[in-house]
């Protein structure tokens, strides 16, 4: 198999899992894709799908980037070479787009979310959004628009 085929294979370009609720309560204003450290039995568990991404944010410290709350599923053949399943995981950014984020989420007091993550060319990707809370007239004006919408592209397919 040739290296692009290999690349381009669904195999190598796959979600793992998404944070659905992200988009519901928070207003996303950007996003970024940043890689993440983690050990062996963390990787076999994300590639079986076993991570939930629900109660996790992102954090600056130290000048680093770090997933908090980010539940990755122990992995029962990984015995004593095993890793804690809620454990802060560092992410991996370039110092300019750190400063980016970080400056944006600390001044207008926004906040850092996970929505995604995606398995790259072997490599596994978080997705990170800088993201304002919603109000719960601004939920119920989002779900009046895609209803909207939804009944829009109802109509035209009874048309055809």
């Amino acid at each position: 198999m040739s290296k692009t085929a290999r690349e381009t294979s669904p195999e190598n370009n796959r979600p793992v899992c998404s944070n659905r609720k992200a988009r519901h309560n928070y207003e996303i204003l950007g996003q970024l894709e940043c890689g993440i450290v983690l050990q062996g039995s963390e990787v076999k568990s994300i590639r079986a799908g076993k991570v939930s991404l629900d109660e996790a944010y992102a954090r600056v410290r130290d000048g680093e980037l770090w997933l908090v709350n980010c539940d990755v599923a122990v992995l029962p053949q990984a015995s004593l070479f095993n890793h804690e399943p809620r454990q802060p995981r560092k992410l991996l950014l370039h110092k300019r787009e750190l400063r980016k984020f970080a400056e944006q989420a600390d001044h207008k007091g926004l906040t850092l979310v996970p929505l995604s993550m995606d398995l790259k060319q072997g490599k596994i990707k978080v997705v990170i959004a800088i993201a304002r809370g919603k109000k719960l007239h601004d939920k119920r004006e989002t779900l009046k628009k895609t209803e909207a919408q939804r009944e829009i592209q109802r109509a035209m397919r009874q048309k055809r």
